[in-house]
């Protein structure tokens, strides 16, 4: 247990445990120092040397984000040695950045633009020593600006230590270390599976989303197309935040008529979809323990795990369910169902899909994401890129009055909306998966066991006619490693795994948390917007996937019934095996039912 010592932060006296540095202490007590490389959800890095503070005890400023406390200690935050240390710093820093913050992707979210700011940095007066290098733009979902990176470090963490792909590392050494790909092949030949969480720990505009916003543009504006377009679970409660909204408002029906404003020609939700995926995914497990199999089933619905399954754990496909995500499930039915119920040429069909994920755009462009004759969705646009269609529209979102989407593709239930939040996918599905088995609903629906932020957690469900139904869920890829070595380990020496059904999402927090959501999404943040999901649960006449009567129709005049012979064709896919080297494709991994 931590021993509590006493300090002094500016003359003021505070009590806080051993174990903390002198910036968590000034946090905590709502002293602000300043810092750029520092984010209280990563390891310090201790690069950029912006948070120092003066010691007592020392003869030289000591940085704050990775100095213990310790009993007695005397600090000072502002002095005006530390101004004029801190300015020159940043000085520094912004002579070797490319100073474009207008047409910046992170212009007014820019952690340096901030700061210098608050510095009275004037960046005009500064020489440039910047020899500009080209932009990696080889990914289908990340680009990389070195001209921007301030070689901080958060990405490498976040990277190699909170999703252990290790896609990015640090390369050269002293004034020519820069963070870099392997061998310099660029983002689409590394081990990289797209989750985007460097871009939402990136403090200035260096990692961003590929922007798709002017396809979409030139897709509305055409007469000739007819556009449709869906927004995952996530999105109704991060755009709020950005027009000023209470932190985790949910804004369905804001969302819908902003799009509609925006010239869609038809609005609905992919949270239609998740109910549908729960129909064929919950139907493919309970086929699988009826069955008496030792092999777990894995949830599908995160293509940054899916892509990280192919890439080190392909030996494992066999277990990941084959049902298409949500997104893809939605693109494949716009191209069929859709357009059918519609009297619509397909060819005439451009599907958006508006994500809280970088990830989905590799999704969309995954080669066999074509079972509609199409390509299923034609594009990804992350809450940051909705965001900024929404601003360039000139829509006062926060006032904009309330409309409903188009029918036919649109009404969730409260199982499909807590998609978005980590074990909000396992929730649904043992909702279902319950009646699947007895045919009776359950009597309480929320599965708390599987809520929450631990990093892996588990639960055991009693279903009356099977058992121990022994669940775990995980999220962040480092939680999937640990995961997925059980289930490795299990099935080599005992022949089955810990765990009858897995979820497992590529993002801390599940979607909440996604590479595409709002800059300054924290820890803090996803628990918040994932608490927004589950009051939206509660507050919906219809919570399991089951009963919603859209879902139904879809099978009585489209489908036939869940895992039929047409939903496999439509709704489920296959794996790959893919080099840990560069994340390119070497050979099959699983194949359809």
């Amino acid at each position: 247990m931590a021993k509590t010592v006493n300090i002094w932060i500016d003359d003021k006296h505070l009590e806080v445990p051993d174990t903390m540095t002198i910036i968590e202490a000034a946090d905590k007590h709502g002293i602000y120092i300043p810092r750029l490389c520092y984010h209280p959800d990563l390891p310090p890095t201790a690069n950029c040397g912006v948070c120092v503070v003066e010691l007592s005890s020392a003869p030289v400023p000591k940085r704050a984000c990775c100095t213990p406390v310790a009993e007695g200690m005397k600090v000072v935050t502002n002095s005006k040695k530390l101004r004029a240390y801190r300015k020159t710093l940043v000085e520094m820093i912004l002579s070797n950045h490319d100073v474009v913050c207008p047409t910046c992707a992170a212009n007014n979210k820019c952690e340096l633009q901030s700061l210098a700011n608050n510095l009275g940095v004037e960046p005009d007066n500064l020489p440039s020593i910047l020899h500009k290098e080209a932009v990696d733009d080889s990914s289908l979902s990340i680009i990389r600006d070195v001209n921007k990176c301030i070689a901080c470090g958060r990405c490498v963490t976040v990277c190699n230590e909170v999703q252990t792909v290790y896609a990015l590392t640090f390369a050269d050494r002293g004034i020519d270390s820069h963070v870099d790909t392997a061998f310099s092949l660029g983002m689409a030949n590394s081990p990289c599976v797209n989750c985007g969480q460097c871009t939402v720990y990136c403090p200035t505009g260096a990692l961003r989303e590929r922007s798709e916003i002017d396809a979409v543009w030139e897709a509305i504006l055409d007469p000739e197309k007819h556009v449709i377009v869906q927004e995952a679970p996530s999105i109704r409660v991060s755009l709020g935040e950005e027009f000023g909204m209470p932190f985790g408002s949910v804004t369905p029906n804001k969302m819908y008529a902003a799009l509609r404003k925006i010239g869609f020609d038809s609005v609905m939700d992919t949270n239609f979809t998740a109910d549908l995926t729960i129909m064929e995914e919950g139907t493919e497990c309970v086929a699988k323990l009826k069955a008496g199999e030792k092999r777990p089933l894995i949830t599908s619905c995160s293509p940054g795990w899916i892509k990280f399954m192919e890439t080190y754990y392909p030996d494992l496909a066999d277990c990941v369910s084959t049902a298409k995500s949500p997104m893809s499930m939605f693109g494949t039915l716009s191209k069929t169902y859709y357009a059918q119920e519609n009297n619509i040429d397909p060819a005439k069909i451009v599907s958006v899909a508006v994500m809280p994920c970088t990830a989905k755009k590799f999704e969309a462009r995954r080669p066999e994401m074509r079972d509609s004759g199409f390509q299923d969705t034609d594009y990804v646009l992350t809450t940051r890129e909705l965001i900024r269609m929404i601003k360039e529209a000139g829509i006062d979102f926060a006032n904009i009055p309330d409309e409903e989407p188009d029918k036919g593709m649109s009404f969730y239930t409260g199982a499909g909306t807590i998609f978005g939040a980590t074990g909000g996918v396992m929730e649904a599905a043992i909702r279902s998966a319950y009646f699947l088995v007895t045919e009776t609903d359950l009597e309480d629906v929320e599965i708390l066991a599987v809520r929450g932020l631990e990093g892996v957690k588990e639960a055991t469900v009693n279903v009356p006619g099977f058992g121990d139904l022994r669940v775990a869920v995980a999220h962040g890829l480092s939680n999937a490693r640990k995961v997925m070595d059980r289930v490795r380990e299990g099935l080599a020496t005992k022949g089955e795994s810990p765990w009858h059904f897995i979820e497992i999402m590529a993002c801390p927090g599940g979607c909440v948390g996604g590479g595409g959501q709002p800059y300054g999404n924290d820890i803090a943040s996803r628990a918040r917007r994932g608490q927004a999901l589950y009051a939206e649960d509660r507050s919906l006449p219809v919570r399991l996937s089951h009963h919603n009567p859209e879902v139904k129709k879809v099978y009585e005049r489209f489908l036939g019934e869940p895992n039929s012979k047409l939903a496999l064709k439509l709704l489920h896919t296959h794996y790959f095996k893919r080099s840990v080297s560069t994340g390119q494709v070497t050979g099959e991994a699983t194949h359809k039912h």
